[in-house]
């Protein structure tokens, strides 16, 4: 669903919206593509580091790197690929889990610092399911989307960031530099 929405307004808005940020109108400008995330190495990281949370991150969760293989040719193309290429990344700067719960607060986190379209609809899917089927769970749901939200707007814009440049850099540090304070802290 995600790539259907590469042509859409609602993607066109948000990048010229990112372009309002000149940190983040330099990536999109630069079109940033870090080289491959060789876990193994990573793995080889100081144990506080990025780099080696992320190894850990991916390899404890059974899941894959995602490399683009296809041509950026454009800035939507761009965010789209990057935004993948780094949500895990993301779990671990923000402290969201990999729940349900969590997977939408970092949805209401996207949208709020950049408008990602495909947020908006992941969070209006997930009201309308727990609405239907869970609604004892609509207080929480809200709640995960107003905290979501309020990290967003607050904390330093995390698309923007090279991650892979810094992999040696300590997790606490990176969430100094862009203000986030995370889940659970």
């Amino acid at each position: 669903m995600s790539n259907s929405l590469i042509d859409s307004s609602a993607f066109q808005l948000a990048i010229a919206n990112m372009k309002t940020t000149p940190e983040i109108a330099d990536v999109l400008t630069e079109r940033y593509q870090a080289p491959p995330h060789d876990l193994e190495a990573l793995l080889q990281s100081p144990e506080d580091s990025l780099g080696h949370v992320y190894a850990c991150f991916i390899k404890l969760a059974g899941l894959q790197t995602i490399e683009t293989e296809n041509a950026i040719d454009s800035d939507t193309h761009y965010v789209e690929y990057r935004w993948q290429q780094t949500h895990d990344i993301w779990h671990i700067i923000t402290g969201f889990d990999t729940s349900e719960i969590g997977e939408i607060c970092l949805q209401a986190f996207y949208l709020a610092q950049f408008q990602l379209p495909l947020s908006s609809l992941l969070i209006a899917n997930a009201l309308i399911s727990v609405t239907l089927w869970q609604p004892e769970m609509l207080n929480v749901m809200l709640s995960a989307i107003s905290q979501g939200w309020q990290m967003g707007k607050t904390d330093r814009p995390l698309i923007a960031q090279k991650w892979e440049e810094n992999w040696k850099r300590p997790v606490s540090l990176w969430r100094t530099e862009l203000n986030v304070q995370p889940v659970g802290a």
